[in-house]
């Protein structure tokens, strides 16, 4: 997907209109297929969450099994990481959910209704978008990207 690699060497300046088209042609991804240890990062889309994950130190996620889930994986100030579970409301779990037509991989947060849906970009890479209540902005929804660590 070379649009979605140009977007990320530009800085991840994009529009959440495009970053829907992209959903689109991606393909679905299972929750098999993404257990390990994922970096981070977000777009420049305006997004009024935009910035919050950096404030915290925001590494990316960890899915050790289907069920055991650290959807907050942080630095602290020493460098370390560490799944900062008190502002994620516990961990989460990974399951097969239907959004916009299509079952793809989705983490589900334990104490938070707060649902992350995953594509594929590539063996390496996957577009996530945030699903749930409070999450939008208006009518846009909040897209990241996990990079396999």
């Amino acid at each position: 997907m070379n649009r979605f690699l140009e977007i990320l060497r530009d800085g991840g300046k994009v529009t959440t209109e495009e970053l829907d088209e992209i959903w689109a042609q991606l393909e679905p991804v299972r929750p098999e297929e993404i257990l390990g240890t994922w970096k981070g990062g977000e777009f420049v889309t305006g997004h009024r969450f935009e910035g919050t994950l950096a404030k915290i130190g925001w590494y990316g996620k960890t899915f050790t099994s289907l069920t055991e889930v650290a959807p907050l994986v942080c630095r602290d100030g020493s460098g370390s990481l560490y799944s900062n579970e008190e502002l994620a409301g516990g961990g989460a779990s990974l399951w097969m959910v239907e959004f916009r037509g299509e079952s793809t991989a989705t983490m589900v947060y334990d104490g938070k209704p707060v649902l992350d849906h995953f594509k594929r970009v590539d063996s390496r890479t996957l577009l996530g978008v945030m699903n749930g209540k409070g999450v939008r902005d208006g009518d846009r929804f909040y897209y990241f990207y996990l990079e396999r660590d």
